[in-house]
């Protein structure tokens, strides 16, 4: 996928998958990854995490804007690469970001946060093959995250993530991860968290 066509949808680049059983299959396969991810970074098991990132993972939260009626498609949400965004990494800035949580001086998580993830509609939107003849899944899904700092910080995130995961060595590895914050302003003192 290139990164000239990021933050728009990319269901025209997969194939439709009827659903059969190989799709019932594959959606079990993807839901089996995203709870998988959602434990091991609850867990705090981050380097275990890293492993299943594909090693030119983009991963991308624009920022979003309140529009006028009729404008959403076109300006609610920041582009990639050409607007401000939280997030817009990848696979070696995810890890530097593990190394420093990892320090225990990381000053936003010092003590870590105690997290507790929900996916769910989880959605199978397309497969391909991509030029390495590598299989694609396109995934949809809704989640929530509950972070508790120290004593009384609080706050939940809910959103919704569009997701490219690729078969590697007959593993599924994350290569694209678009994720959607329905807030225009951010409600907590940092995004020190994975999304």
């Amino acid at each position: 996928m290139s990164t000239s066509t990021a933050n728009v949808d990319h269901t025209e680049t997969f194939a439709a998958v009827p659903r059969d059983s190989r799709y019932l299959a594959l959606v079990r396969e993807a839901e089996e990854f995203l709870y998988e991810e959602a434990e091991l970074l609850d867990e705090r098991s981050f380097r275990v995490w890293l492993d299943t990132l594909a090693d030119d993972l983009v991963y991308f939260m624009p920022m979003m804007y309140n529009v006028k009626f009729g404008e959403h498609a076109a300006g609610e949400k920041t582009r990639f690469d050409k607007d401000m965004s939280w997030f817009n990494e990848g696979k070696w800035t995810l890890t530097k970001r593990v190394e420093q949580i990892l320090t225990g001086v990381h000053w936003a998580e010092e003590p870590l946060s105690r997290l507790c993830r929900a996916v769910s509609n989880v959605q199978l939107t397309g497969i391909r093959m991509n030029e390495q003849q590598q299989e694609e899944l396109s995934v949809r899904s809704r989640f929530v995250t509950y972070q508790n700092r120290c004593e009384y910080e609080e706050y939940f995130f809910v959103g919704k993530r569009n997701d490219v995961l690729r078969r590697v060595d007959g593993q599924w590895k994350l290569a694209r991860r678009e994720i959607h914050l329905g807030q225009t302003v951010l409600l907590a003192k940092n995004l020190s968290i994975f999304f």
